[in-house]
């Protein structure tokens, strides 16, 4: 299994969406939120032009793989892209991280999702969960809220996720910032992923 797969089934379960659809080009997910009504994913740029102009509805989301300058030239105006994403991997489970004194860390759920959750105080200071898929661990939202970064918590969570959903293989989409914190972690770029969305207007 590819990649992105992986990624967008664990992404359904982690987000209680509907399953995937295949589609010649990738996977459509039906959201069917407010401002979120399908998502499209790509596994090339070189389909961008004709998804953007058939499918360009408020509330649609595309994330295509590949260059950036490839994606944003097959988008038109009605198009909103957002920075550019890593979809990354990983094999087992890390070393392990304690917490700093003064945080508590706790393990949520019973499978196919878990949610690790670090407070101080009574105070969240990070979180994260994984959703398994097809023998893959997907990591989702992992966040370390600003008054508690660069105290190692980021790892805490990869590493008590892990250990929560040992699986062969991990997967996860990574912002910028936290290419970093997973690269030091011995996670490997598989390729850039650009995102893109038609806005909808919100109703008074």
């Amino acid at each position: 299994m590819d990649a992105l797969t992986a990624w967008v089934r664990g992404w359904a379960v982690s987000r209680a969406a509907p399953p995937p659809v295949a589609e010649p080009d990738g996977h459509r997910v039906d959201v069917g939120r407010p401002g979120h009504r399908v998502r499209y994913l790509l596994r090339t740029p070189d389909t961008v032009a004709a998804r953007a102009r058939s499918v360009a509805e408020p509330g649609t989301w595309l994330k295509a793989c590949g260059p950036r300058e490839a994606v944003l030239a097959g988008l038109t105006p009605a198009w909103t892209a957002g920075e550019t994403e890593y979809l990354m991997t990983s094999a087992g489970v890390g070393p392990a991280v304690e917490a700093p004194p003064s945080y508590e860390v706790a393990v949520r759920g019973e499978g196919p999702v878990w949610e690790v959750v670090v407070t101080s105080e009574g105070a969240l200071a990070a979180r994260g969960r994984v959703a398994v898929a097809a023998d893959v661990a997907v990591f989702d939202q992992i966040v370390t809220e600003p008054a508690h970064r660069r105290r190692g918590l980021g790892k805490v969570v990869m590493h008590r996720l892990g250990v929560a959903a040992p699986a062969p293989r991990s997967v996860l989409l990574a912002s910028e910032a936290g290419r970093g914190l997973y690269g030091a972690l011995g996670w490997r770029v598989v390729s850039s992923v650009i995102p893109a969305h038609v806005p909808e207007e919100e109703t008074a």
